[in-house]
């Protein structure tokens, strides 16, 4: 506490509008789901873990206590944190883990973002249990761009696994084989219906006729995209990623891991009670995930004999629609009005080009479980990103040389046919493991394009997030992209503004941003499984010329580094040494 108590005088210089303190205590707790009980890491013993409520431009301070078996961070997705990357909270990125038996508090500085965001734990994959949703509601004399609701409720959605998922994770780097599919998937907590011995304990949405509602939609699931509908009842999206979007009305939405949206359901159908689905999205060739659906129960307050059941939507895609995900997705526009401008950079002073792809590394003797004795892996520009022992933050804020290379390639070190059905040989399926980074000067203005790849057959939709920023997405499309052609089809006029977004299976998107934020950001696939394999970079953006332009100094204390994360154990094969 004494600890916490100097961070927060040190700091309070910097804070702006209302301050907030909150205090997480992370443990294990047991959870009786699915027929079967287990013991899980959560946040005061919740699952999900507590909402945070803000309003724009406050500051939040989170004290975390470590009282469960190994080291954890977190991070706050989608919150820039400006010039405090201190707070950021992936492990050896920007800090290493808190280990356990110690605290450490966190800052969060909030600025333009407003709409529903959420928070969890970025080490290893202990996200599956620790996380929650993180709203940020209007500053005071501000409102909505849309009527305010009567009422609203945040919809969560997370994987759930029988067995802990720590030791699947272990399991999985050890042998260099496929992770372990969910045993199913959850809506605020529950399975549902649909599972065995969950039917009793399906979540509710108690509503009144007539009243309008702001659903705060947080896909939190570990490795799948999910579709979700309401029986009878149309969405309009009017949020997305801590921004406002044009409405979308639809019946559907598709929301990959890592994304949030803000919908308005207004209850006027007869009284009732009507299915809530999450049902997954896999548009890959393995075919390697949960095929289940969760449920909850959108039920109307009132007299009525209640149904023998839930009335099920007459419409929700099935696992494989590529057409409806991509039909959904490309709707998104930016409000672009006079109170939410959009500014879209158009001198670009940086490009980049980089793919994403599944492949290998090799094994001694062939001694692994992935194709041909070999360990999957996965990169960008063909680079498996690897941890180093000390997070890179501290490496380069202090000057210390060994931990990483400023050296990550602005295209990859070969070009082909990215989306071909023969890419199976050594030549494009063996990557590199390394510790990699982009230098970004201040205020350069970076346009990247993402190609997405089907090498060993695994192409497959991919939710990129990247830390520190929202960003521009001015195009996507299918296929290889045309240099010279598809940036004719650039939207700079009104693209959505986001944390997080899909690059389609085999296809590209491009994005835009100003480097203004100074500090070591994150980037990386928001598949767990294809974080832990190395699907990651890291974004170095220098300082300016000025204090107000430059990384804010860090706190007087930050967890000790150590090359055990993992139960403390040895470190794993995604972990560099010394």
């Amino acid at each position: 506490m004494s600890i916490f108590l100097l961070q927060t005088e040190v700091l309070l210089c910097l804070v702006q509008g209302n301050v907030h303190y909150h205090e997480f205590i992370l443990k294990d707790t047991n959870f009786t789901k699915l027929c079967s009980t287990k013991s899980a890491l959560t946040v005061n013993e919740s699952f999900p873990g507590p909402i945070i409520r803000a309003q724009k431009g406050d500051t939040v301070y989170v004290n975390v206590y470590n009282e469960g078996r190994y080291g954890v961070t977190l991070h706050w997705h989608g919150i820039k944190q400006p010039r405090n990357p201190w707070f950021d909270g992936p492990e050896y990125v920007t800090q290493c883990p808190i280990q356990p038996g110690t605290n450490f508090t966190y800052q969060i500085l909030l600025s333009s973002e407003e709409g529903t965001l959420f928070w969890h734990a970025h080490s290893d994959w202990s996200r599956a249990t620790v996380h929650g949703a993180f709203v940020i509601l209007p500053a005071n004399g501000t409102s909505y761009p849309f009527p305010k609701p009567d009422g609203e409720q945040v919809i969560l959605f997370a994987s759930w696994y029988k067995e802990d998922v720590m030791t699947l994770l272990d399991e999985t780097l050890k042998s260099g084989g496929l992770t372990t599919s969910s045993d199913s998937y959850t809506i605020n907590g529950e399975p549902g219906d649909f599972y065995l011995c969950s039917n009793e304990t399906t979540y509710r949405m108690f509503v009144d006729y007539g009243k309008t509602y702001l659903l705060r939609i947080v896909n939190s699931v570990q490795n799948v995209d999910m579709f979700f509908a309401i029986a009878d009842h149309n969405l309009t999206v009017v949020g997305a990623d801590g921004a406002y979007v044009k409405p979308i009305v639809t019946s559907y939405i598709m929301i990959t891991p890592g994304q949030t949206m803000d919908v308005l359901l207004t209850a006027k159908q007869s009284l009732g009670q009507y299915y809530m689905l999450a049902s997954p999205y896999y548009d890959g060739e393995a075919d390697d995930f949960d095929k289940s659906m969760a449920s909850a129960i959108f039920q109307y307050n009132g007299n009525y004999t209640p149904p023998s059941s839930p009335i099920y939507p007459t419409y929700i895609p099935g696992y494989y629609d590529i057409d409806s995900a991509r039909k959904f997705v490309t709707q998104f526009r930016s409000l672009a009005s006079a109170e939410h401008p959009v500014d879209v950079p158009l001198n670009v002073t940086t490009r980049m080009f980089i793919t994403i792809s599944i492949g290998m590394l090799h094994c001694p003797n062939n001694s692994c479980a992935g194709p041909e004795g070999n360990r999957i892996a996965s990169g960008l520009n063909n680079i498996s990103f690897a941890n180093p022992a000390v997070d890179v933050l501290q490496a380069y804020y202090r000057n210390i040389s060994g931990y990483y290379e400023a050296s990550f390639p602005d295209e990859p070190p070969n070009l082909f046919n990215f989306t071909a059905e023969d890419l199976t040989t050594d030549n494009y399926t063996i990557t590199s493991r390394a510790t990699r980074v982009k230098m970004l000067d201040y205020n350069a203005t970076v346009e990247i394009t993402f190609q997405g790849t089907n090498i060993m057959d695994s192409g497959e939709n991919h939710p990129v997030h990247l830390h520190g920023f929202r960003f521009y997405v001015i195009g996507s499309g299918l296929g290889n992209f045309n240099n010279v052609t598809d940036p004719l089809t650039y939207n700079l006029v009104d693209p959505p503004e986001v944390n997080t977004f899909p690059v389609p299976k085999d296809g590209w998107a491009t994005i835009r941003f100003i480097a203004n934020n100074p500090g070591v950001w994150f980037m990386h696939c928001h598949f767990d499984r294809h974080m832990s394999w190395g699907m990651d970079t890291v974004f170095i953006v220098k300082n300016g010329g000025t204090d107000e332009t430059s990384i804010r100094p860090p706190p007087d204390y930050l967890p000790a580094c150590s090359k055990n994360s993992l139960f403390g154990a040895d470190p794993s094969m995604l972990q560099m040494g010394e």
